[in-house]
C-alpha cells in the first residue's frame, strides 16, 4: 500500500521539482545549470521506481541505479567544493519537497503518516550513502596527494658524475621507504653511479624503526655496486641512535651534506680547487 501511494509522486514530477529547486536556493545550496541536470535525473529515477507497484526498496533494481546515481551526485558536488553537510541538505530539501507533494494527494492522515514514514526511510538512507561516498572521495583525494607528495620530496639528484643525492625530508615508514629505495636504485642505474649520498638532516627523530629502514636502504645499494653514505647526523640523532643500540657499523655517516661529499669525491679520488681569478 505504501508503494501505491508514494507512486503519486512521479504524476506531480515537475512540481517536485520546482518546489525542490525553491528550497535548495532558500537554503543557499543551489549550483546552477549542473545542479538542475543531476536534480532533474534524481527525480526523474526517484519516482519511477516508487512507481513500480511491486518495488521493494531493498531489493530492487531500480533503486539500486538511485543508489548509484546520488552516489555519483554526492561525489561530484564533493569536487565542486560542497560539505557534507551540504550534501545531506540537498536530499533533506528533496524530502521536504516530496512531503508536501503528498500531504496534498494524500487526504487520509494514516495513510500520509504511513507514506511519510516509508520516503523518510529510503531518503535518510541515501543521505547517509551521500556522506559516506563523500569521505570515500575526500580519501582517494588525500591518498592521492600522499603519493604525489612522496614522490616530489624523494628527488634523486645528480651531483657529479658519479655520485647521486637523496635529500630526505619527513618521516619515514615502510611505504616512503620503498620509494626511496627504488628512485635511489634506479637513478643508479640511469646514471651509472658509484656512490650515493642519503642525507637525513630533513628528518625530524631516527627511532630504531627509521634506522632498519635506513639499512636496508643502504644494503640495497651495496647490492648495486654502490657505496652509500649517510649524511646530516645531528648531534641528538647520533645520542638516539647510541641510546637505543643502533648498530651502523660500516657504514659512513657524515654530519653534514657538504662532508659527505668531500668523502664522496675522496672516494673518487676527485679534487676542487679555487680557480685563480687573473686581473
Amino acid at each position: 500500500m505504501q508503494n501505491n501511494l508514494l507512486s503519486g509522486l512521479k504524476e506531480h514530477e515537475n512540481k517536485l521539482l520546482t518546489i525542490w529547486s525553491q528550497i535548495l536556493q532558500e537554503t543557499g545550496g543551489g549550483d546552477g545549470a549542473m545542479e538542475e541536470e543531476e536534480s532533474k535525473e534524481f527525480a526523474s529515477l526517484f519516482t519511477s521506481a516508487l512507481a513500480k507497484s511491486d518495488v521493494s526498496y531493498e531489493n530492487s533494481e531500480e533503486f539500486e541505479k538511485v543508489e548509484d546515481l546520488i552516489v555519483g551526485i554526492a561525489s561530484s558536488r564533493g569536487k565542486r567544493g560542497f560539505s557534507p553537510r551540504e550534501n545531506a541538505q540537498y536530499l533533506i530539501s528533496f524530502k521536504q519537497a516530496a512531503s508536501q507533494i503528498l500531504s496534498e494527494i494524500i487526504k487520509n492522515p494514516s495513510e500520509f503518516y504511513d507514506a511519510s514514514l516509508k520516503l523518510n526511510e529510503i531518503l535518510d538512507n541515501m543521505t547517509i550513502m551521500t556522506f559516506e561516498a563523500y569521505m570515500k572521495g575526500r580519501e582517494d583525494i588525500i591518498s592521492r596527494q600522499v603519493d604525489e607528495i612522496s614522490e616530489i620530496s624523494t628527488p634523486v639528484i645528480t651531483v657529479w658524475d658519479g655520485i647521486v643525492a637523496l635529500p630526505i625530508i619527513g618521516t619515514l615508514d615502510s611505504s616512503r621507504t620503498q620509494i626511496v629505495m627504488e628512485n635511489l636504485l634506479q637513478q643508479i642505474v640511469d646514471t651509472g653511479s658509484s656512490i650515493a649520498i642519503l642525507d637525513i638532516s630533513g628528518v625530524p627523530a631516527v627511532d630504531s624503526l627509521v634506522a632498519q629502514h635506513l639499512i636496508k636502504t643502504v644494503s640495497a645499494t651495496r647490492l648495486m655496486g654502490a657505496e652509500c653514505i649517510i649524511s646530516g647526523i645531528r648531534p641528538e640523532i647520533a645520542q638516539t641512535v647510541v641510546h637505543l643500540g643502533i648498530d651502523l657499523t660500516g657504514i659512513l655517516t657524515k654530519a653534514s651534506l657538504a662532508s659527505a661529499l668531500r668523502t664522496a669525491f675522496d672516494m673518487l679520488q676527485l679534487q676542487v680547487v679555487k680557480r685563480k681569478v687573473i686581473g
